[in-house]
């Protein structure tokens, strides 16, 4: 069936929360998507962040295939050696011995879980930043910043104040003893891929510390090597005390985590969250099996290859393109116009996946195993698109 009538067939059925499809893809296979047409793409968005190892990764593959074949579900009133494991080894990423872990099948649903410990300390309210986006659901939502994604559906839960990204006296004015929780991404992906300024990371901490609150880093798009760390904010030096994972830990496989450590982990109490299918056998085997890939260098990887895509664009010294910012292999392209989702599309159609989370900047995050020589083609396709929309 033809790209053209299985987009019809979407349109008929489905709701139209992401508009029509831009593409129907039928095939994946490392860093390369093939779509219903049978014409081959360079996936440098890997799914918005999530199939760091690539599309149909084996040992991703093997895993799941394996677990489902012998145990699929068992409900959360039952564990699983799998999931018993992931839990150790994402608690072992902290440096805390006393990590406890929740798990989820999603970032927004990481997100919801750490929202409600929040409320444990028996305080409501929480810092969010700016420019911030951290899921759709009511909850989640209410700590996205974004007017477009939260006015239709207020008014949301709880008590959230934003202050500036990056501005530390701001930070420590709106912090008081009221306060549950400050809450930070690394790097803001959907604000266009602005990483934390240096020390703020830091100052949060300390601002944290001095109130009373916790200290809450949504890693949902930048752990997992997505950053080039498996958890971006440790390059920081930074102790978090909610951390919440989702996206690249099961490269594709629905899977989140919300990992609490200190006073944190001790906070919720049977009974006062679930989950049907977070951390079912299967969705903790793909977890696992991404760990495993992880230990092989693609976390250097990762780091080497998003340093060099980021000096060949700049190199480029192309008048459309003001700078690239980010962390490992989540770049943004900042643009001198507002045409990135011009751009975004142009690049479809010479085969390039990408995509432009704000009007002059293009998101990269391509999969960490990519080398520059895959990733070549498009920065001398580049120029072209630009001065195609310039």
């Amino acid at each position: 069936m033809t790209q053209q009538e299985l987009q019809a067939r979407y349109e008929a059925v489905m709701m139209n929360a992401f508009g029509a499809p831009k593409r129907v893809f039928e095939r994946g296979e490392g860093i390369h998507l093939w779509d219903a047409d049978g014409r081959r793409y360079l996936d440098l968005l890997s799914g918005l962040a999530v199939t760091g190892l690539g599309h149909a990764h084996p040992g991703v593959t093997a895993a799941i295939t394996a677990q489902l074949g012998s145990l699929g579900h068992v409900s959360n009133f039952f564990a699983s050696q799998p999931q018993v494991r992931l839990a150790e080894r994402l608690a072992a990423l902290t440096g805390h011995p006393d990590a406890r872990v929740f798990f989820t099948n999603s970032g927004t649903e990481a997100n919801e879980a750490a929202f409600k410990l929040t409320r444990l300390t028996g305080r409501t309210k929480v810092i969010a930043m700016e420019g911030a986006f951290h899921g759709r659901t009511m909850g989640a939502l209410a700590l996205t910043a974004n007017p477009k994604y939260r006015e239709p559906f207020e008014p949301l839960p709880g008590e959230v104040v934003f202050v500036p990204f990056g501005d530390e006296a701001a930070l420590r004015a709106a912090a008081d003893e009221r306060t549950a929780a400050i809450l930070i991404e690394t790097v803001q992906g959907e604000n266009g891929v602005v990483p934390v300024p240096d020390g703020f990371l830091a100052a949060s901490r300390r601002i944290a510390d001095e109130v009373g609150a916790l200290l809450w880093i949504d890693e949902v798009q930048t752990g997992l090597g997505r950053c080039g760390e498996y958890l971006a904010h440790q390059a920081d030096g930074v102790s978090a005390d909610l951390i919440t994972l989702a996206k690249g830990l099961g490269n594709g496989f629905p899977v989140g985590a919300c990992i609490a450590t200190g006073r944190a982990a001790s906070l919720l109490q049977p009974g006062q969250h679930g989950t049907t299918f977070g951390g079912n056998p299967v969705a903790a085997a793909a977890g696992n099996a991404v760990l495993d890939a992880l230990e092989g260098g693609v976390l250097e990887n990762a780091r080497a290859t998003g340093a060099w895509l980021a000096w060949a664009i700049e190199a480029l010294g192309h008048p459309r393109i003001e700078g690239v910012r980010g962390r490992g292999m989540l770049l943004g392209v900042v643009l001198t116009r507002d045409v990135a989702a011009q751009v975004a599309d142009a690049a479809l159609k010479a085969g390039y996946v990408i995509n432009a989370p704000r009007p002059g900047v293009l998101r990269l995050a391509p999969p960490l195993i990519a080398t520059p020589e895959d990733l070549a083609g498009f920065v001398e396709a580049l120029p072209g698109l630009l001065d195609a929309h310039g």
